[in-house]
């Protein structure tokens, strides 16, 4: 049974490379894919060549088997991410991690091939152009994915909201039934518009999707989302729309096994952007928010900034604005892995990226 949201296998984009004068920070080549809701925007605002005007998502930073991202530069240009992972790694943790809880994951399954839990890339971060409304869905937490997606990472999930229409932007963030039976029976008659809770949204809100979350992006929003390394979506509803002329397969089942009730209050899952502008300061990395599977953070440099990396290793998307890591050009929309024991990164220049480490 498929039951990823992307509607064809995701495609690559393997441009022109830039000679990383600092190999130790991996630059990446994104994985795109197509969707029946994507748009046209990873192609005119981010620059990548990707053909036709259903481009969903862009995995930026991916060693997913269903879009596996390869490194640009340096001492691994040309290979895949899944490969680095597992060959190296010392250049993502300095120290031992534990990345899942052993008796809530036994296996994880790359096509025909079982892995253990600690070989598996824990993070999965991409940009969506949601042209129109994605599906009303939800994903499992790690032990139901275990016991019913072949050993898959269940699916945490945030996004950052890169850009909404001025009028109008609305995310879905939870449900209005009380009780698993009322939301049986909601789901059953098709009583949507009472069921779902539409927030809205600006430019440069953060939103937290659990496990267990009903969601959907609507039309128009433009997201950075980071999230565990999973591709598991069960969709409730998807308004009846056609792809190919037919109708995308529900997961009714699964949903109702998965979705928790009551939905979360939203205080617990939403932090606008007036407060994190508040809370900003030029060249000072800014914690968004952390939880046990990633810690979201971001970075405005205006001149000069430095992190320090030590334990862990960080990825970062470029949303706005162009500069340099260590003398390493990047600008809006590159994705970049700074490895494990890196020490100071010092960034320079005129632009924002989103941080996260597991």
């Amino acid at each position: 049974m498929e039951t990823h949201e992307n509607d064809t296998k995701p495609f690559y984009l393997n441009g022109a490379g830039f000679a990383g004068k600092k190999p130790e920070i991996m630059l990446m080549d994104p994985v795109c894919t197509h969707n029946v809701w994507g748009g046209t925007r990873i192609r005119t605002d981010y620059g990548y060549q990707a053909d036709g005007d259903d481009i969903g998502e862009c995995w930026g930073v991916s060693a997913h088997p269903n879009g596996d991202g390869t490194v640009r530069n340096g001492a691994f240009a040309g290979e895949k991410l899944s490969k680095v992972y597992r060959e190296h790694r010392d250049l993502f943790f300095s120290r031992d991690k534990d990345l899942v809880d052993s008796d809530n994951r036994p296996y994880y399954e790359e096509g025909t091939t079982i892995t253990k839990p600690e070989d598996v890339f824990p993070l999965l971060i991409k940009i969506i152009d949601a042209k129109s409304d994605l599906s009303i869905q939800v994903h499992p937490d790690d032990k139901y994915a275990a016991e019913h997606e072949n050993g898959s990472l269940g699916k945490k999930e945030c996004w950052y909201v890169l850009d909404a229409p001025a009028e109008g932007g609305a995310l879905v963030v939870g449900h209005n039934a009380m009780t698993h039976n009322e939301l049986a029976e909601m789901v059953r008659d098709g009583k949507w518009n009472e069921l779902i809770r539409t927030i809205p949204v600006q430019k440069g809100d953060f939103v937290q999707i659990d496990p267990g979350t009903v969601h959907a992006i609507k039309g128009g929003m433009l997201i950075l989302e980071t999230q565990q390394n999973s591709d598991i979506t069960y969709r409730v509803y998807d308004y009846d729309r056609l792809y190919h002329g037919k109708k995308r397969e529900l997961h009714i089942q699964q949903s109702l096994d998965v979705i928790k009730v009551p939905a979360a209050q939203l205080d617990n899952c939403v932090i606008r952007h007036d407060r994190l502008d508040s809370e900003l300061k030029e060249n000072e990395l800014q914690q968004i928010y952390k939880c046990d599977k990633y810690n979201v953070m971001r970075l405005k440099v205006t001149s000069e900034a430095l992190i320090k990396v030590t334990d862990e290793f960080f990825t970062a998307a470029v949303i706005e604005g162009s500069g340099s890591i260590d003398g390493t050009d990047v600008k809006k929309g590159d994705f970049f892995i700074i490895p494990a024991g890196y020490g100071d990164a010092e960034f320079k220049g005129d632009m924002t990226l989103i941080l996260s480490e597991p």
